[in-house]
């Protein structure tokens, strides 16, 4: 099947031709959607990574709790030359919320499959490409590509519109983005982004306690997976043998660099703190006091990015252990706590 081009019809299987609207939520509206509380403009990191923003959004949305899945952010590690893309592990989705996540076997065109699973009651996350996302208006709409995640919801082929979530919020799109998005999956030879299947025709909504009591059972688990060592430490060490290389390349490269580093770090830490401070009223006590330590976390990597990008800019000196000491002591400290918070 060849590729589609500007304002053609979109590409459907040869063997099923597509109309009609799907929809796996059918009260969204992008008009009318309020975002939960983590994406805020109360939050630190409004938008913590395209993987995990889609999940509070859709949890949200089916008036379940995220806040309870928050403990795998715990065992954020740095792996080097970033921090870990960190993701809600499928298992925790399913012993909370019974929620059951597959990789999506893309064998026919993407669209095929949308209208397909939405029609029944199930959802897709896909890979996207940003420049085709009117919600990134500003940033990468029409401006460059740049892959990220994005949950589809709401498929309407006759009128070529898009209902989805991203980011911070759930989004509309329609007529040449809507043809774009899909023509990257219909081209003969062109290798499918990779997708999700997500079932939620099992889902549970478990009362406050016992859901409480998973999701403590679940932070054990993960606070025994955190890095053994400090990655706040490593991280700086890191950063001052690589600051040469951040003043020869400049800014682009700085930008892509902070989202790596120093936004999965913060977020995560956001998300943890989020977590801890959910879960204390349900019968772990002391969980408050690494909330506050792992705030620390999260503010002052959003004040070093800015700082950061001048060093860059003005390839100046910086002494990284020494700035990002509170990090790593809030990184000890609210860990110490949390192991004794929550020992048997």
């Amino acid at each position: 099947m060849a590729a589609v081009g500007a304002g053609a019809a979109v590409p459907v299987s040869a063997h099923q031709t597509r109309s009609g609207r799907y929809r796996a939520l059918g009260d969204l509206s992008a008009s009318t959607y309020a975002p939960h509380a983590m994406h805020s403009e109360l939050a630190v990191w409004i938008e913590k990574n395209c993987y995990v923003d889609v999940w509070i959004e859709l949890l949200h949305s089916l008036k379940l709790e995220p806040a309870a899945a928050m403990a795998f952010t715990l065992t954020a590690d740095f792996e080097g030359d970033h921090f870990t893309f960190f993701k809600p592990p499928q298992a925790d989705l399913h012993v909370l919320y019974g929620i059951d996540v597959q990789e999506l076997n893309v064998w026919r065109p993407l669209i095929d499959h949308v209208a397909e699973y939405l029609g029944a009651g199930k959802l897709i996350s896909t890979e996207a490409d940003s420049f085709w996302l009117p919600d990134t208006a500003g940033t990468d709409y029409q401006r460059q590509h740049v892959k990220t995640t994005i949950l589809l919801n709401d498929l309407d082929v006759d009128q070529q519109r898009l209902g989805y979530f991203h980011s911070a919020g759930y989004h509309e799109l329609a007529g040449e983005d809507f043809r774009q998005l899909f023509e990257r999956e219909a081209g003969e030879g062109v290798l499918p982004l990779y997708a999700e299947l997500i079932r939620i025709d099992r889902l549970q909504r478990r009362p406050s306690d016992e859901l409480a009591q998973l999701s403590g059972q679940l932070l054990r688990q993960h606070l025994a997976w955190r890095p053994t060592s400090n990655p706040v430490r490593r991280f700086a060490t890191r950063f001052n043998a690589d600051l040469p290389q951040l003043h020869a390349r400049g800014l682009p490269h700085y930008h892509a660099w902070a989202f790596t580093t120093l936004r999965q770090l913060g977020a995560a830490f956001e998300l943890a703190s989020n977590h801890l401070r959910w879960l204390e009223p349900h019968g772990d006590a002391g969980l408050a006091g690494a909330a506050e330590h792992f705030d620390v976390i999260a503010q002052d990597c959003k004040s070093l990015i800015l700082k950061l990008a001048r060093v860059v800019n003005a390839k100046r000196a910086f002494d990284a252990a020494e700035a990002f000491a509170p990090m790593a002591q809030a990184w000890d400290d609210g860990m110490g706590l949390l192991e004794r918070a929550v020992q048997p």
